[in-house]
């Protein structure tokens, strides 16, 4: 026989479908809450430097090139063309040596010109001594003539004289010997006064006429110097280091021919960026990297002006320190010391952030495995280290190699 039983109530039920709604929200809310895991980092693929306190050596980097410290350009001093090159770049010059040899009909038409302008010249000097020569002598001969005849005179005046106090002679015939006597004195120093005027003048214009004749002793020379100037030579002893020119070629005054240089004097010529350029003065400690050696050497020509986002700063070398080897046009690394910061505290420089900012270092934790990202106040820079204002303390540990991929998490697991 069926037995009939009453329903169950359905509020335990309930009640356990509840508590595991809140529970699911409970969890939920603690996942929520929990920190994502920090992504980990290959501990070898990290460069991870000490903050350390002491002084610190600001310096800067740059490359450049060995150039000679004494070139000599060698310059057209007519224009021309190339007829015959006789030097090869490389080889050793002395003053005489002959580079190359030009023609220029022109030029040589030009001195022929002044040549026979300086010999018209000539002659009409030689000329002009002659003439002058004569006046002179003519005019002494009058007043020779003059002188004569005044004394002349003047003995018959003296003689009528003496008559006219014996009651010899007459009044008219005294008077008449005096007339003869002044006229005479007047035209004796008109005469003199002349003679004075033409040595005078003739001084005078001798000194033009030589001078004239100077002055196209001066040009016939200049031109004949054209003309030997297109036998190109060295003028200094040294290494040939350029002459691209070819045969045929027309060159203009002016124009660089060849290019002579002291092998044995170098100087470094370094291309600093502008940004890093401004503490750089004359005088400064360098060391010069020429792949073969390292040599010291002083700033000595900073270039004011920027080119091309750099500045260019010369370096003397002493020709005793060069290495074997070194010659014009190398590549060389240069690294100026610009100052040195006694007791501050530094690090190496970071792979990103720039000196005198706020940058996002990774700083180890004492287990060497966590690193937390801190904010770091950095000062002056250096090619390798930064100082460090505000953020990290002598001896912390921090990853100063590339991170830029883990710029959104604060923490790293380095295994």
């Amino acid at each position: 026989m069926d037995i009939v039983r009453a329903p169950r109530p359905k509020r335990g039920r309930y009640v356990a479908i509840a508590g595991g709604i809140v529970a699911i929200v409970a969890v939920s809310v603690a996942l929520t809450r929990l920190e994502p895991a920090a992504p980990s980092v290959d501990r070898a693929t990290l460069w991870i430097d000490t903050v350390r306190r002491g002084t610190m050596v600001r310096q800067v980097r740059a490359p450049g090139t060995l150039v000679p410290e004494h070139v000599r350009i060698i310059s057209a001093l007519t224009a021309g063309r190339i007829e015959q090159k006789i030097a090869d770049v490389g080889i050793t010059v002395q003053p005489n040596t002959l580079l190359l040899i030009m023609s220029n009909p022109d030029v040589e038409l030009q001195a022929l010109e002044a040549d026979r302008s300086l010999a018209q010249a000539e002659a009409n000097l030689v000329s002009l001594r002659s003439s002058l020569a004569t006046q002179r002598m003519q005019q002494a001969a009058t007043v020779a003539s003059i002188v004569s005849q005044y004394n002349t005179a003047k003995r018959n005046a003296d003689v009528y004289n003496e008559l006219d106090k014996k009651g010899m002679s007459s009044g008219n015939e005294v008077a008449a010997a005096r007339d003869q006597m002044a006229e005479l004195a007047t035209r004796k120093k008109l005469e003199e006064d002349r003679l004075a005027l033409v040595e005078r003048t003739v001084g005078e214009q001798f000194k033009l006429e030589q001078a004239n004749v100077e002055r196209l002793r001066g040009i016939a020379q200049f031109q004949h110097d054209r003309v030997n100037s297109m036998h190109v030579t060295a003028g200094e002893p040294g290494v040939l280091q350029d002459m691209t020119l070819e045969l045929g070629q027309w060159v203009q005054p002016g124009a660089p021919l060849a290019k002579v240089a002291q092998p044995g004097k170098l100087k470094a010529v370094l291309r600093v960026p502008e940004t890093q350029a401004k503490d750089i003065v004359v005088g400064q400690p360098v060391s010069i990297d020429t792949r073969n050696g390292l040599v010291d050497g002083r700033v000595s020509r900073v270039d004011p002006a920027a080119v091309a986002g750099t500045v260019t700063v010369e370096v003397s070398l002493p020709a005793a320190n060069l290495p074997k080897g070194a010659r014009a046009d190398i590549s060389v690394d240069g690294t100026i010391e610009i100052e040195r910061l006694p007791d501050v505290i530094y690090v190496g420089r970071p792979a990103y952030g720039q000196a005198e900012s706020t940058v996002g270092l990774f700083r180890l934790e004492p287990d060497g495995k966590n690193a937390t990202r801190v904010q770091v106040k950095l000062g002056h820079g250096s090619v390798n280290t930064v100082e460090v204002l505000q953020g990290l303390k002598p001896g912390d540990r921090v990853i100063i190699s590339d991170v830029s991929q883990w710029d959104a998490q604060d923490r790293l697991r380095v295994k």
